[in-house]
């Protein structure tokens, strides 16, 4: 369903597709369509609150003694390949929140969410409030930094390469502050 509501946002523009016509795209019903998302917005983020759920579990059961942020680094790189075979639609997914109000709140929404959930596994290794907060904002900072990279990437290079290469970037300037 994203790739047809992508397909058709693209085509049409956003505001003149509709629900009706991205199901039709995409071969279900308007009530499946529901049954999957709240309203057309939704249907540019699928999938993200699972994707948070496994990025704070991933962290929160990191061994012990992994640094905080090669923690959050191994979260982020678990699996990729998913968004590498869908580099297209991400790009086009990509321009509509980049050209739409509404959308990019949305995106906000969601990034912050996926901030509060890295700051919440920190918590459970016994990071401190204060320094969970900071790290997990700095890392989605990184993270978000590495997908634009990654789209706008002339050379097609995997999203893992950008994810390592900001993290580190990170952890060298975190040492020269």
């Amino acid at each position: 369903m994203q790739e047809a509501a992508i397909e058709l946002f693209t085509e049409r523009g956003y505001e003149r597709t509709t629900v009706a016509e991205i199901a039709k795209r995409a071969g279900v019903t308007e009530r499946t369509f529901y049954n999957h998302f709240a309203d057309k917005r939704q249907v540019l983020f699928p999938g993200q609150d699972r994707f948070i759920a496994e990025i704070h579990t991933a962290v929160a059961a990191a061994p012990a003694e992994q640094a905080p942020l090669d923690a959050i680094l191994v979260a982020f790189t678990a699996d990729n390949d998913w968004l590498d075979q869908r580099r297209e639609a991400a790009q086009h997914r990509r321009h509509l929140l980049d050209t739409h109000d509404d959308l990019r709140e949305r995106e906000r929404a969601k990034t912050a969410a996926l901030s509060e959930a890295i700051a919440d596994a920190l918590r459970l290794r016994n990071i401190s409030e204060s320094a969970a907060a900071l790290t997990a904002a700095v890392a989605v900072t990184a993270y978000r930094l590495a997908v634009a990279r990654w789209l706008d990437d002339p050379e097609h290079r995997a999203l893992v390469h950008h994810l390592r290469a900001g993290f580190e970037y990170l952890h060298r300037t975190a040492r020269t502050w």
